[in-house]
């Protein structure tokens, strides 16, 4: 079955337990419409890498680099495994900017992404891709809440 509605869907990870669930719903989306699937992974950056910190700042890029390459390549075993037409991409930056931009620039249809499903001062203080991702992408947002949220 093929459904022209949603032909390109971005399934934004951040390789934690949180995100499996938005893994899955994001491939059966992909399998009932034929779409292919962006696995999409941001490294982010900014806030690890401040100009401040320059003891072992390669070393530590790198290890952050060589993470998102491991969860991408899980990613997209489960793709595959399911049938469904995977490509991966690992960016750099801060995570809602850069989910949104690729969406917007490379003709997605739908974004899927997982929340940690944070409250109060936690959500404050950190603040939320998921909610930042929601309030300002043109594409529409899947968020796929945790089970125990």
């Amino acid at each position: 079955m093929s459904n022209d509605l949603y032909r390109n869907i971005v399934i934004a990870t951040d390789g934690s337990e949180n995100s499996q669930r938005a893994i899955s719903c994001g491939i059966e989306i992909a399998k009932l419409s034929g779409a292919t699937v962006h696995a999409l992974y941001v490294v982010d950056t900014p806030s690890i890498i401040s100009e401040t910190w320059t003891a072992g700042k390669e070393v530590v890029h790198e290890l952050i680099i060589s993470e998102g390459k491991k969860v991408l390549s899980r990613v997209k075993k489960i793709t595959e495994d399911s049938g469904v037409e995977v490509k991966e991409v690992l960016l750099e930056g801060h995570p809602s900017e850069e989910i949104i931009n690729f969406a917007e620039n490379n003709n997605m249809d739908l974004i899927v992404m997982g929340t940690l499903g944070k409250t109060g001062i936690e959500k404050f203080l950190m603040g939320s891709v998921a909610e930042n991702v929601v309030r300002n992408s043109k594409i529409p947002v899947m968020v796929v809440r945790n089970e125990k949220s």
